[in-house]
């Protein structure tokens, strides 16, 4: 079973735009757990321009699903905040300052010692470890050497071919990497970019994902539908 983790970043930011608790975060999070998401992701980053360091921590108390916490391993502040709130995964993206959201998977050759570093540390806290990739083989079979849990196909450019109508051309580099990913014995993730036009799809045609982390297009969805209907219809779209 594909587990649906949803992202409530863009909760925060709603939060933050006006100032005081409307919409609280960690209720949307009690109340997507009770409308059937399997986990809840977060993607703190320095500048907290929306989930904020004190919220992860409260989210931590009140969590009974998975918990996902996003973010770039090199900032020393987000180390801590791991290490301190243990969640069940942490997954390592190669954000830099200011980005407005993740473009790129890691480069498991180059920033190799760089990561073994961090993986060893989380591993070592029995917290399960992911890295943001590209579905390109030298990067996975890179990952394999540093002895990482799982790895996260980063799915921007599956949805936007998709969305143009080429579906074969969108999904070929992607099961084609999930395939080696299977074969040096990773587990699977999926995310960015995934929404109720494309899921199905992808899991059809990969069905061993793991997990996939969805938010903006879940929240959107969830303007018109509501959010227990938007769950229940990204959980359908998984089956």
């Amino acid at each position: 079973m594909t587990k649906l983790s949803v992202n409530i970043n863009k909760i925060a930011t709603l939060r933050n735009a006006r100032g005081g608790n409307l919409p609280n975060v960690l209720q949307v999070a009690i109340d997507s757990e009770r409308f059937g998401a399997d986990g809840i992701t977060v993607h703190p980053r320095p500048d907290e321009r929306h989930i904020r360091y004190a919220d992860v921590r409260e989210l931590k108390k009140k969590i009974t699903t998975e918990f996902n916490i996003e973010g770039n391993p090199t900032y020393e502040k987000f180390v801590d905040l791991v290490l301190e709130v243990q969640p069940d995964q942490v997954t390592l993206v190669p954000d830099t300052l200011g980005q407005l959201t993740s473009d790129h998977g890691w480069n498991t050759l180059e920033q190799q010692e760089e990561l073994k570093k961090y993986i060893a540390l989380f591993k070592k806290s029995g917290i399960r470890t992911s890295l943001f990739l590209d579905p390109d083989l030298t990067m996975i079979e890179g990952a394999a050497e540093l002895e990482v849990d799982r790895i996260e196909l980063y799915t921007e450019d599956y949805a936007k071919k998709y969305a143009l109508g080429f579906r074969e051309k969108a999904i070929a580099p992607y099961l084609q990497a999930a395939q080696r990913a299977r074969e040096l014995g990773l587990g699977l993730n999926a995310g960015h970019d995934l929404d109720l036009e494309n899921l199905h799809f992808l899991k059809k045609r990969i069905p061993w994902i793991d997990e996939v982390s969805i938010g903006h297009a879940l929240i959107v969805d969830a303007l018109y539908l509501g959010l227990e209907k938007t769950i229940l219809s990204y959980q359908e779209a998984l089956k």
